[in-house]
């Protein structure tokens, strides 16, 4: 709900200094209150690419400075974060199908690649919805993949209830701990931001060739037993 009147002039008032994004949206957040935060981390988990993930950091800020109550930020955007994927996956489960036959090979979505997506979601679903909201993207449409791709919803809503807790566990304990030193912090974290990158990607590259390693490790057995299975189908039948 709206904040009162008095309540966001002495947000206004008493606001920390605050970087890029977050200033940008502290007006929304000092006028809206509450609400902007359940709206905009709803609609960030419902392919909609909102600012949810600021807008809850900027909450936190303001709840380590003393101006919003951190209990109401934690449950209001865990709330939402999970009603946001469980209406993602609602949406895939009821027209993903139908719109990836339609519409698919348009955006390169081949049956054979969607009967490969059911395969690897069948394997690591459970995780891919448990840490698709640190990634953008990701974020916005693991409910609606783990719908069309027919993830059970008892075993979806585990996961999305444990993404979610970590989600906004980590991005609400950052901005509450930031409080009124959210702009070094910031700042701190930008310097950074390219080796984090950086490590990402090697870890990512890391576990494609361990991957890539594992299937070759499966296929040279198979490959020995061909090639021993040859000369006996090679040689002549005895007369």
């Amino acid at each position: 709900m709206p904040l009162p009147p008095w309540t966001a002039r002495f947000l206004a008032e008493a606001a920390p200094e605050l970087p890029g994004p977050l200033a940008a949206l502290a007006p929304l957040l000092q006028q809206y209150g509450y609400a902007l935060l359940a709206l905009f981390v709803l609609l960030d988990n419902c392919a909609v690419p909102a600012p949810g993930q600021t807008v809850l950091v900027l909450a936190a800020v303001y709840a380590g400075t003393g101006h919003l109550n951190l209990a109401a930020v934690v449950a209001i955007a865990f709330t939402a974060a999970v009603l946001g994927n469980t209406l993602g996956h609602l949406i895939g489960a009821t027209g993903g199908r139908a719109f990836v036959h339609r519409w698919g090979r348009y955006v390169l979505l081949t049956p054979e690649r969607m009967a490969r997506a059911e395969v690897f979601f069948a394997r690591h679903g459970g995780k891919v919805v448990t840490v698709a909201r640190f990634v953008d993207g990701l974020r916005q449409t693991s409910g609606i993949i783990a719908g069309t791709t027919g993830m059970p919803w008892p075993r979806f809503q585990v996961f999305n209830v444990l993404g979610a807790a970590l989600w906004v566990g980590v991005w609400a304990a950052f901005g509450y701990v930031a409080g009124a030193n959210i702009g070094a912090v910031w700042r701190t974290a930008l310097r950074y931001q390219l080796w984090l990158l950086v490590a990402l990607g090697v870890l990512v590259a890391a576990l494609a060739v361990r991957q890539l390693l594992r299937r070759r490790g499966r296929r040279e057995p198979e490959r020995k037993r061909d090639q021993e299975r040859e000369p006996e189908e090679e040689r002549p039948e005895d007369s």
